[in-house]
């Protein structure tokens, strides 16, 4: 039995849904615009996952299909939005007619959030999370005396993991060891075993140097010993707990958005602003309009789903 548009649209948002849960990285593709005789009609959707497969729904076939896999696969790494204009004029199905027709596909990257793992509690730690939550971290403290009340923002309070099983950032995550001299080289070296994105440990000049020292007596090259900021944060001359905490986001949102850091009101930092482009980062907006595409290969007909 064939399913119907309203059928298929929500068995495609009950897939949307589900991926954004288990915080699966996924495209979706949109058919915004059709003319004369295409295979898609316009709001025909499909959902692309993070190796470029189409898992649901349907926006054209052939070249145009892996034109817009590759527009997603794009996407998907850059984190920007690309409309992809298919010149199908040249494209021939089966019967050797040409299609003539032409189409639009938005392409819209859905991420998920990156998770700012927190090692310790305290003060600073409460702090790190209400900030991390504020720039839209999905924050995790792992710490066995955190709880739930000194720690509402977080999407995970983890209590019962001493032996740091738990612990699995991701390549796009950020990690602040906060424990505070309480076995903070340990934490240290479980954290840089990770592949997390950015590694800070908060401490003093002197615990960092102990704590630098002590990596490379466990074999960590310099390389390895180099991803670690210690003292983490910008030099903000940062003195209380809220403050120091506010360093430390800070740092993350400057590498996060590839920013050079430096005050807005300079000259350089206040023409790239003026033109919407951050100081010392490169654009990430796209053109909006992809370069037309004409499809001269054949096309096999649509597989029936």
């Amino acid at each position: 039995m064939a399913l119907s548009g309203d059928q298929i649209n929500e068995e495609l948002l009950e897939l949307v849904v589900r991926m954004r849960g288990e915080r699966m990285p996924f495209a979706l593709a949109t058919v915004i615009e059709t003319r004369g005789s295409t295979s898609a009609e316009t709001g025909a959707k499909a959902v692309i996952d993070g190796d470029g497969s189409i898992i649901s729904g349907w926006v054209g076939g052939g070249c145009a299909q892996s034109a817009v896999q590759q527009a997603a696969l794009d996407c998907l790494e850059s984190g920007d939005t690309a409309i992809v204009d298919l010149d199908l004029d040249d494209e021939v199905l089966g019967t050797g007619m040409p299609c003539g027709g032409a189409m639009r596909v938005f392409v819209e990257p859905f991420l998920p959030k990156p998770v700012l793992w927190i090692l310790g509690h305290g003060r600073i730690a409460e702090c790190l999370c209400q900030l991390g939550a504020l720039v839209g971290l999905e924050v995790v403290v792992n710490d066995v005396l955190a709880t739930d009340k000194d720690f509402p923002q977080a999407r995970r309070v983890i209590t019962d993991d001493l032996s740091y099983a738990s612990f699995t950032p991701q390549p796009q995550d950020f990690v602040i060891i906060a424990t505070q001299h309480k076995g903070d080289h340990e934490s240290t070296q479980r954290a840089l075993r990770g592949g997390a994105r950015y590694l800070a440990l908060i401490a003093s000049h002197k615990r960092s140097r102990l704590i630098l020292d002590y990596l490379r007596e466990q074999g960590f090259g310099e390389k390895e010993v180099e991803r670690v900021r210690a003292p983490a944060g910008l030099d903000l001359g940062a003195e209380t707990p809220e403050e120091i905490a506010l360093s430390v986001i800070a740092e993350i949102v400057q590498q996060r958005r590839a920013a050079s850091g430096q005050p807005i009101s300079r000259p350089a930092a206040l023409e790239a602003v003026l033109s919407g482009k951050p100081a010392g980062k490169p654009s990430r907006s796209r053109s909006m309009t992809a370069t037309p595409i004409r499809c001269a290969m054949p096309v096999m007909q649509p597989e029936s789903k």
